[in-house]
C-alpha cells in the first residue's frame, strides 16, 4: 500500500463520514436531545459497528453474507424497523432512548446508547458493503493484508470519531433547551424525527 492510496483513503473516508447519512443523523439526534457528551456513546457505537465491518471484510466473511439477498434484505429491514420504531415514540412523546419527557436522564446509561447506535451500524448492511466494495481497491496483495487492514482500519476510524464528534457538539447547542419544559416536546420530535429518517434512509436506499 503505498502513501498516495493510504493518502486517498482517508480523504475518502472523511468525505464518506461528512455525509448526512444514518449515523450521522442518530449523532446528531441525541446531541439535540441529550446533549454532545450522551451523542459521545453514539459515536463509540457506530465505530464499533465500523471496526467489526473491518473484521469481516478481513476475513472474507463480509462478502459471502452479503452475496445473500435474503440475509442482505433481513439486516437491512430489521435495522430501519427498529429506527422507525425509536423515532415514532419520540414524535409521539413514547418511552424511547431518546424521549425526554417521560424518561429521567439519570436513567438513560451509556451503555444504552452505545448498544442502541452499535444495533444501527450492524443492520445497516449498506455500510458494510461500502467496506467490502471499498477496501480491496486500497489493499496490496503482496504485502501483510492485517498490516494494511490496521492502519486502513485507524485511517477510517480516527478521522470518523472527531467528525461525529463534530456533530454532536454543534447538535448540543440547542440541548439546553430540552430542559426547559416548554420545548421538550419539540425537541423530541425533532430528534423523532431524525432517527426516522435515518431508518427510511436505511429501507428505500
Amino acid at each position: 500500500m503505498t502513501l498516495q492510496s493510504w493518502g486517498l483513503f482517508t480523504i475518502t473516508e472523511a468525505a464518506m463520514s461528512l455525509s448526512p447519512g444514518p449515523a450521522v443523523m442518530m449523532v446528531v439526534a441525541y446531541g439535540i436531545a441529550r446533549g454532545w457528551r450522551k451523542s459521545l456513546f453514539v459515536n463509540l457505537g457506530i465505530l464499533s459497528g465500523n471496526a467489526i465491518f473491518f473484521m469481516l471484510s478481513a476475513s472474507g466473511l463480509g462478502g459471502a453474507l452479503l452475496a445473500s439477498p435474503t440475509i442482505f434484505m433481513g439486516i437491512k429491514y430489521l435495522g430501519a424497523a427498529y429506527l422507525v420504531y425509536l423515532g415514532l415514540s419520540a414524535i409521539f412523546g413514547r418511552p424511547s432512548p431518546i424521549t425526554l419527557s417521560r424518561i429521567d436522564d439519570k436513567q438513560l446509561s451509556g451503555r444504552q446508547i452505545y448498544t442502541s447506535a452499535l444495533m444501527l451500524q450492524l443492520t445497516n448492511p449498506k455500510s458494510m458493503l461500502t467496506f467490502v466494495a471499498i477496501l480491496p481497491q486500497f489493499i496490496d496483495p503482496s504485502q501483510p493484508i492485517g498490516t494494511q487492514m490496521l492502519i486502513l482500519a485507524a485511517c477510517s476510524i480516527i478521522p470518523e470519531f472527531f467528525i461525529l464528534l463534530g456533530y454532536g457538539m454543534l447538535a448540543s447547542k440547542a440541548s439546553h433547551l430540552a430542559t426547559q419544559e416548554k420545548y421538550v416536546l419539540i425537541t423530541e420530535r425533532i430528534a423523532g424525527t431524525l432517527v426516522l429518517t435515518a431508518g427510511v434512509l436505511i429501507a428505500i436506499v
